[in-house]
């Protein structure tokens, strides 16, 4: 191990890597689980430094099936794979966070986003109605009376 740049950790026999341990790559790459006669053999996972992993069940350094999982947490699957398809081509993060897919208006962040009366203007706190010149919280129900600084929004607003 000298010579490649590996370490490792664990249960030897008779010199070998043989039982539990941890074997870590001159890639950072990491492998925990059992070994014999020095290869993966038995239950181990294999953790990447880009924070994915590959679990799977090894014979003589050879993964017989496994399963892998990306850094966010996404589980590759084989066959009828719900991601990133012809139909929705988003990152799986953007899909744990709420982002529309094309072709899916979103234009704040709250989902659904918030009613705005026709013809009113969103304020953050509430709408401003130009008819009444007042501003409303969501509700409906009365705020402020609109400043000089709304009017003449609305007025380059209408322009």
């Amino acid at each position: 191990m000298e010579y490649t740049g590996s370490q490792y950790q664990g249960e030897r026999r008779e010199d070998r890597l043989e039982g539990k341990g941890e074997y870590i790559l001159p890639t950072e790459t990491r492998y925990e689980g059992e070994m014999k006669d020095g290869m993966f053999h038995g239950q181990g996972t294999l953790y990447f430094p880009n924070g994915s992993k590959y679990e799977a069940q090894w014979d003589s350094g050879i993964a017989l099936e496994g399963k892998y999982t990306f850094a966010d947490g996404l589980q590759f699957e084989k066959e009828k794979w719900p991601y990133c398809d012809g139909y929705d081509r988003r990152f799986y993060t953007e899909i744990c966070h709420g982002l529309k897919p094309a072709g899916r208006s979103q234009l704040t962040n709250l989902d659904p986003p918030r009613k705005i009366p026709e013809d009113c203007y969103d304020c953050g706190d509430g709408f401003y109605d130009p008819v009444s010149r007042v501003v409303n919280d969501y509700q409906h129900r009365f705020l402020r009376n609109a400043g000089q600084s709304i009017q003449l929004l609305h007025s380059v607003l209408s322009c």
